[in-house]
């Protein structure tokens, strides 16, 4: 039992205490216990049976007494004369008495009132113990649930690292190829200054050769140095909000240091006007542009600018024309055999991407389908001279279910829609001509992508984003074996 309820049952003993004290002790203290009382027969009172006093001036005395219809007591007393009350002793006692009583009786008052604000305070405190009593409960059992839920949590996470161990392990070794990259790149470096002392020796032809296959072996190291996985897409970045809700924009991966020059194309088809920015900073800041004039109009949005010359798919037909920017001339144009256009096998937004052409860190390639593929997409190696395909493969995945798809180190990525909520869901790896279904978020964040691509040089992914020019970073992981090199 509480403090306060002690409290309680220890003022209510005490006041039985003293009504008991009372009712035993008053009467002998004022003289009514020696005294008989009667009552008549019929309620009324009878004084024949009285007792009149012996002597009236000692003491209070009973005259008669009755019952009334209510079962009250009536009573006649006699009382003694006024100047013996003031000297009887017992009067004063009786006086005192009396003063005590009254007292005792504002005091038990007092002490009722204090039990009862105690009893409403113990009342109010029962009712917030009972309240913390279940948040303690609540506490208890959340703090559980907290700590089976960081458990999982922490478990899922070693779950995710432990396959990293033996990655780690292969980076150890990559440390080593490095170091043999750094060596051979002195190789070269020695070879370079021979052929410098030696250019006497030999004909411009031959020194020629030997320089562009050493350039050649150095891109092919730096190539499987820059290439990897695609294991994560940064949030958008917008660059600038211009044109229609369809359109493409791209830089040069191959454009000679300083040159930053971006290549803007607005709409999908019946246009043939490119803008030439001189910087990104123009096209951030300003709209100040040099157009070209293509000899005809474009299909999609699929166009890619590379060394200096832009690719892309004539209207309504499947005919990919190279067209060189320094001389403004067509200088290669090709049919792509079997390849479906004007709108037969576009991206699942439609607007006559039926061909869409990109570049990676491998070169130049064309993404299409055919009736041959029953409409699933093929992949081209192009040769970025002659327009020739180099090699093709083959996938599983309908053209027409694809949102958009982007080249990075010779694996095609597919989105799982344009509109609304993304994600990058499909990759076949030419490398392998194997395809897996992976799960990679990418934020949509203006609900209509008609464009998408690689800029190996940027790291980054270029989208056109209902009117809104947008940039992604992306995260590559790539493992380097010493038989890659």
């Amino acid at each position: 039992m509480s403090v306060p309820l002690l409290k309680i049952g220890v003022v209510l003993s005490t006041m039985a205490m003293i009504t008991n004290w009372m009712s035993q002790t008053l009467p002998s203290l004022v003289g009514l216990n020696t005294t008989k009382l009667t009552a008549a027969q019929g309620g009324y009172p009878d004084r024949s049976t009285g007792v009149l006093p012996a002597n009236p001036e000692e003491s209070w005395q009973v005259y008669s007494s009755a019952q009334d219809s209510e079962g009250r007591c009536v009573c006649t007393v006699v009382a003694p004369q006024q100047s013996m009350c003031s000297r009887d002793a017992r009067t004063k006692q009786l006086r005192q008495l009396l003063e005590k009583v009254q007292n005792m009786t504002q005091s038990i008052q007092v002490l009722d009132q204090r039990t009862q604000r105690d009893l409403q305070y113990v009342e109010k405190m029962e009712v917030q113990l009972r309240g913390l009593e279940t948040k303690f409960r609540q506490v208890e059992e959340n703090h559980k649930q907290n700590i089976a839920k960081q458990y999982k949590a922490i478990k899922t996470k070693m779950d995710e690292i432990r396959p990293l161990i033996p990655v780690l392990e292969e980076y150890k070794a990559d440390a080593k190829l490095v170091l043999q990259f750094k060596e051979e790149v002195q190789e070269l470096t020695s070879v370079l200054s021979e052929l410098q002392e030696e250019m006497g020796a030999y004909d411009y032809e031959e020194l020629h050769n030997r320089v562009s296959n050493l350039e050649e072996r150095l891109r092919a190291c730096m190539q499987k140095l820059a290439c990897g996985k695609l294991t994560g897409i940064s949030d958008p970045i917008t660059i600038k909000t211009s044109g229609s809700r369809f359109g493409s924009w791209m830089t040069d991966p191959l454009a000679p240091e300083g040159d930053t020059r971006v290549w803007y194309m607005d709409g999908y088809h019946n246009n043939r006007f490119v803008r030439e920015y001189r910087s990104m900073q123009d096209f951030m800041t300003s709209d100040n542009f040099t157009s070209h004039r293509l000899p005809h109009p474009w299909s999609g949005t699929g166009q890619v600018v590379y060394n200096g010359s832009i690719y892309f798919n004539k209207f309504q037909s499947h005919v990919i024309i190279k067209f060189d920017f320094r001389t403004s001339t067509i200088s290669k144009s090709r049919q792509l055999d079997y390849a479906g256009f004007n709108n037969a096998y576009h991206y699942a937004w439609g607007g006559h991407s039926d061909i869409d052409l990109m570049v990676d860190e491998g070169g130049l390639w064309a993404v299409y389908a055919t009736n041959q593929n029953a409409g699933n997409i093929v992949i081209s190696k192009l040769n970025p001279n002659t327009l020739q395909i180099v090699k093709s493969w083959t996938t599983n995945h309908p053209k027409r279910s694809a949102g958009e798809s982007f080249m990075i180190c010779g694996t095609l990525y597919v989105t799982n829609g344009y509109s609304g909520g993304t994600k990058v869901y499909y990759a076949y790896s030419t490398n392998s001509s194997t395809y897996e279904y992976i799960d990679i978020a990418f934020q949509n964040k203006y609900s209509h992508i008609s464009m998408l691509d690689y800029n190996p040089r940027d790291r980054a992914l270029y989208a056109w984003n209902n009117g809104h020019q947008v940039l992604y970073n992306v995260t590559l992981f790539h493992v380097i074996r010493s038989e890659e090199l």
